[in-house]
């Protein structure tokens, strides 16, 4: 895994790497289908740089790959003690939520269940040092399961969300990580159509809002089935400087949004309702510093709100 600075080649990676200390990758790295399954990446500290000419831009990428019956798609995958300088991403049927094939997915009473079994699962990035410049910093896309970040550090600038856990993802676990990213008016973490997730001990220095748990209810003309239920948000602390976003909102758009439509002919998730369905979460033990107005907003009385204090 020689990096070369004048070769734009994404390196494909289906097996396990040690890289020497203080090592510098100018090349985007990737994670594709069944064949990097089990595959390990461990930066000793050295930093991964790298781009693409053309198609995923993100230095790190997992993805799923389409084949002639179906989706390869990789599994157990872990990149640990990496300065990532740039994005990553992990993704199935599509890269968002508008792709083209999560689209037409959507329109099927078994979305969930098929983009889930299409998308990655179980990977794993632990210990890292992410420093972006612009895009979402760590997106896992629709259907992707089973994803952890943990005892990391998130820094720079994005125009949108920290982490976007997006429609009929499942199960992450966010634990241990700091977050130093300016936000510019957007959330750190975005809860849409998400559910089962853990956010647990994060220490939160937001320029925004902190944890919003929502669904898109129909952008792209993608229909979202499942809710953003079931999420556990807890002992997380919130430095929030005065800002009057919430640290936590459940439920925080509720149909407010042009793209919500009602298909009676696909009577699934967001195309029945435009509401969010935040329902059943548990919001407990955070602290929030420096809040202004109601740090933490809930208007369903499934959801369990105990113990948070400011």
């Amino acid at each position: 895994m020689t990096p070369y600075a004048s070769d734009p080649t994404p390196v494909k990676l289906n097996c396990s790497v040690t890289l020497p200390r203080n090592a510098v990758v100018t090349r985007q790295v990737i994670f594709e289908g069944t064949a990097s399954s089990g595959s390990t990446l461990d930066c000793s500290g050295g930093q991964l740089a790298g781009t693409a000419a053309k198609g995923d831009k993100e230095a790190v990428v997992v993805r799923s790959r389409r084949t002639g019956d179906g989706w390869s798609r990789p599994s157990n995958v872990t990149v640990r003690n990496c300065a990532i300088d740039g994005t990553v991403r992990i993704y199935g049927l599509g890269r968002n939520g508008q792709a083209e094939a999560v689209k037409q997915s959507s329109m099927n009473a078994n979305h969930t269940s098929f983009a889930q079994a299409s998308a990655p699962t179980n990977i794993t990035f632990n210990k890292i040092r992410l420093t972006s410049n612009g895009g979402v910093p760590f997106y896992v896309s629709p259907g992707v399961t089973r994803v952890s970040l943990t005892n990391s550090t998130l820094q720079g600038t994005t125009t949108s969300s920290v982490i976007y856990l997006d429609a009929e993802s499942s199960g992450a676990k966010i634990t241990g990580n700091t977050f130093n990213v300016t936000t510019k008016g957007r959330e750190v973490i975005a809860i849409d159509g998400s559910a089962h997730n853990d956010i647990e001990s994060n220490k939160f220095n937001a320029s925004a809002g902190g944890i919003f748990a929502y669904r898109n209810c129909g952008e792209g003309g993608t229909i979202r089935h499942q809710a953003p239920e079931y999420n556990r948000i807890a002992r997380n602390t919130f430095n929030m400087s005065g800002i009057r976003s919430p640290a936590v909102w459940l439920n925080s758009r509720n149909g407010n949004r042009s793209f919500c439509f009602k298909d009676p002919s696909h009577p699934y998730g967001s195309s029945l309702s435009s509401m969010d369905m935040a329902k059943n979460n548990t919001v407990e033990g955070n602290t929030v510093i420096g809040g202004k107005g109601d740090t933490i907003r809930n208007d369903d009385p499934t959801n369990r709100v105990v113990n948070n204090r400011d």
